[in-house]
């Protein structure tokens, strides 16, 4: 199997950065190509380069479960706390980025895309423990530092103000990234530039110093929908709508496409509710009712599935989670559904509890998603997954960690492979549809 298919699995990122290869051109229009942190199109090296695409996934597979964590952690915040600035606080991965341009004049940065964060933070100029590539505030002509007497820095939690007598200081924050990591940084806001759209005083973290190897190493881009996320600081620039197509990591330059703004989108297309969980407005919650394996209709207890806003339980949709998770019981279910139509013997192979002989593929039933008003058929390359030597072949999902208090179900960004994926957040909906997306 090409070498290529290692790309789109992330295990750490790391500092270092290599020429590029030939990419795809960008769009005439304003759509960002979507980049995986290991692509060709990439800067970024995998930590294992020579690794065998089995361990790749394997080892990334292990991360998988502390964003789970993280994810289950948010949703069962008091309500009436303080949402904090940066919600990826132990977010472990960061698949797919994407080239922005921040200050005046653009210094090129390759963001992370997280759609279950809020915030944006780059790394800055005299930055200790950054990688090589930081953002130079002092030759910008249009940065600035927010100052503790802004709304943006009282919605944050978890700042420190040091004042001098009656001076006002800068907005300061610490935050935690990866288990292992974390930064401190200023609240700042300069121009950022998204293809030819540009964004005057956007609000963003600006890295001082860094501790730990999981901070992404240029930086990440929030696309919840908090008040601090890309949606809200671009107001009617984008009017609440975006949508991205991930490819399928069988593609050459794991390249697809986000696009922002209701201009073409596409017109057909079906579409589910988006719901609102008050303990975590910034998450993108959906109506799975239920799902099928094959013919048969998984039967799973509805309270599994079911949107819960006092427990946070429900299904969201998210660009940082590699495979799909379920609750446990609710994954039980669906694999022996799986299993009683496919034929075994069946084995593990890391995070993947279903892998039996290629020679069975052809029998193995497709799964459907069933959302409010919208049913997804996935294909079998969003449902299985191939071991490197070739004669496995694995059911590409998994229980959510059982060591947490687990109620939340997350649909990973390997079933969203050439799918269009729309929110419209004013009209509380998302849109769902096939699309070769390289």
């Amino acid at each position: 199997m090409d070498s290529s298919i290692f790309a789109f699995f992330f295990i750490a990122f790391l500092s270092t950065t290599r020429a590029f290869d030939q990419c795809p051109p960008l769009k005439p229009n304003s759509d960002l190509s979507i980049i995986h942190i290991y692509g060709k199109c990439s800067p970024f090296d995998s930590p294992n380069p020579t690794s065998s695409w089995t361990t790749t996934v394997l080892n990334m597979a292990s991360k998988d479960p502390q964003r789970l964590t993280y994810l289950s952690s948010l949703v069962a915040t008091n309500p009436k706390s303080s949402v904090p600035i940066g919600p990826g606080q132990v977010i472990n991965t960061g698949n797919y980025v994407t080239r922005v341009k921040i200050g005046t004049p653009g210094q090129l940065m390759f963001m992370v895309l997280d759609t279950s964060a809020d915030t944006a933070w780059v790394p800055c100029s005299a930055c200790t423990g950054c990688s090589s590539t930081m953002f130079s505030q002092n030759t910008s002509t249009t940065y600035g530092s927010l100052d503790c007497t802004t709304s943006e820095c009282v919605q944050a939690r978890g700042l420190s103000c040091p004042t001098t007598g009656s001076a006002i200081g800068n907005c300061l924050f610490n935050q935690s990234y990866g288990g292992d990591s974390s930064f401190s940084a200023t609240l700042s806001r300069d121009s950022l530039q998204l293809a030819n759209d540009i964004i005057p005083s956007y609000v963003f973290g600006c890295i001082s110093t860094i501790s730990g190897n999981s901070i992404p190493p240029q930086g990440l881009l929030g696309l919840g929908r908090g008040s601090m996320s890309l949606l809200s600081q671009s107001g009617s620039l984008y009017f609440g709508v975006f949508s991205y197509c991930l490819p399928s990591f069988r593609s050459y330059y794991f390249s697809g496409s986000l696009r922002l703004g209701p201009n073409g989108q596409p017109k057909t297309i079906k579409y589910t509710p988006l719901l609102k969980n008050p303990h975590r407005p910034s998450l993108y919650y959906v109506n799975l009712t239920g799902i099928s394996v094959g013919r048969v209709n998984v039967p799973i207890p509805p309270e599994l599935l079911a949107f819960n806003p006092s427990t946070g339980g429900g299904t969201i949709i998210d660009s940082g989670t590699v495979i799909t998770r379920f609750v446990p019981e609710a994954y039980d279910k669906i694999k022996e559904a799986f299993r009683n139509q496919t034929q075994g013997p069946f084995s593990s192979l890391g995070a993947f509890d279903t892998c039996f002989s290629v020679t069975h593929e052809d029998v193995a039933p497709r799964m459907t998603l069933h959302f409010s008003g919208l049913d997804i058929v996935l294909p079998m390359e969003n449902t299985l997954i191939h071991s490197s030597a070739g004669t496995l072949a694995c059911l590409a999902m998994a229980s959510a960690p059982n060591n947490v208090n687990s109620v939340l179900n997350v649909i990973a960004n390997l079933q969203q492979q050439n799918l269009r994926i729309l929110f419209d957040v004013p009209n509380s909906r998302v849109g769902i549809a096939r699309e070769i997306c390289n």
